[in-house]
């Protein structure tokens, strides 16, 4: 085993101790009162865990849990750190199912996306400087609305990017070999709204105009310029309209999802859904929405994943990388043209799922690699 492993596998049982008082907090994205409440207990344990070192300022937010912004260590170099605290389960779900350890694997609403990364981002670090090796200045920022697109974080982000030399993101790894991911599609969401005519279905079916079948017909469409090949896919994922079976609906709705491999094709697709226009006579379509992330490409990661990698084989182990569909805030990074690594937390499976679940084995390892990382790219090395 080696030396900064050692230092932190007799921490396990803390780490899970650490990560069930985290789980067992709820923290819905618009739910202000819990989240503040989690967002002050992670920043009061990580100023324990760091012995008092760290800095800790607060980033209002309204309509949810303020974010929070950890600074700890010194030098030039600036490192920042990326985690979010929400999850997109409600508020009561962790007294439904608390955290619990089953054999070698832990469950809980959140512990897999993204609360285990957070601990092993914060035992990291109290690795570093219990080991006294240098990690420069850290920045370490916990958003509250990463799950409903990070729209009042964004700011922050990019502007402590800016000032870093690499971004690390402490989103779950990819696949049961804990793989990191060095790519993402991008993300586009729109809101359609259709306004139709309402009339009797049985006495004047013909006066009216149905917005729920333009809705249908705008569907077949949208679902039509999938492509698998190019990597792009369009969901329509949430639909409303109508008022009664009788009664010929005059307003319907759809929530969009789009998933591009490059920020071209996002852009294509963001025009095509700007020109719908309906297809019967008398319907009006309003569309609303735009990209929330760009793509993040593998060359915004490639030399810092080769680092990662030897870092790795510093430990005893292997690390490979993957192009993942979903999104996350080091595509904001990425697209400053800012050093980003992603997929550093949790090895598991589940995210948004009840079967949710991190593979405990995998946390003393991945939290050395993680501090390895660090610690690579201070001042002097």
């Amino acid at each position: 085993m080696d030396e900064i492993t050692g230092v932190i596998e007799p921490w396990l049982p803390e780490m899970l101790d650490d990560l069930a008082a985290l789980v067992n907090m709820d923290s819905p994205s618009e739910d202000k009162e819990p989240t503040d409440k989690i967002a002050r207990y992670a920043a009061r344990r990580f100023c324990e865990l760091t012995g008092g070192t760290a800095t800790v300022k607060y980033l209002p937010r309204s309509g949810g849990g303020d974010h929070v912004k950890l600074e700890v260590g010194s030098g030039k170099k600036q490192a920042l750190i990326l985690g979010h605290l929400d999850t997109v389960w409600s508020q009561g779900e962790s007294l439904r199912r608390p955290f619990r350890v089953e054999g070698e694997r832990a469950f809980g609403p959140g512990v897999f996306d993204m609360k285990c990364g957070i601990v092993q981002g914060f035992y990291a670090l109290r690795a570093l400087i219990k080991q006294r090796r240098p990690f420069g200045r850290v920045v370490l920022l916990l958003n509250t609305d990463e799950e409903i697109g990070s729209p009042t974080s964004k700011g922050h982000i990019e502007e402590e990017a800016r000032r870093s030399e690499a971004v690390y993101v402490l989103e779950p790894a990819f696949g049961p070999e804990g793989k990191l991911k060095t790519a993402r599609k991008g993300v586009a969401r729109y809101k359609i709204e259709v306004h139709g005519v309402a009339a009797h279905s049985g006495t004047d079916h013909e006066l009216g105009r149905s917005a729920i079948e333009e809705l249908a017909r705008q569907i077949i469409f949208l679902h039509g310029l999938t492509d698998y090949g190019t990597g792009t896919t369009v969901n329509v994922g949430v639909i409303e309209g109508g008022t009664r079976a009788n009664v010929v609906s005059d307003r319907a709705r759809g929530d969009v999802d789009v998933r591009c491999a490059s920020l071209q094709e996002a852009e294509r697709l963001d025009q095509v859904m700007g020109a719908l226009r309906a297809n019967l006579e008398g319907v009006e379509i309003f569309v609303e929405g735009g990209i929330t992330r760009p793509p993040m490409t593998p060359e915004s990661s490639r030399a810092l994943f080769a680092r990662a990698q030897e870092c790795a084989r510093k430990i005893g182990f292997s690390l490979e990388s993957a192009s993942v569909g979903g999104g996350s805030d080091g595509s904001f990074t990425a697209a400053l043209n800012i050093p980003t690594l992603d997929g550093l937390g949790a090895v598991g499976g589940g995210a948004h799922a009840l079967t949710e679940f991190v593979s405990i084995p995998f946390i003393p390892k991945r939290t050395a690699l993680f501090a390895e990382l660090l610690s690579s790219l201070a001042e002097g090395v």
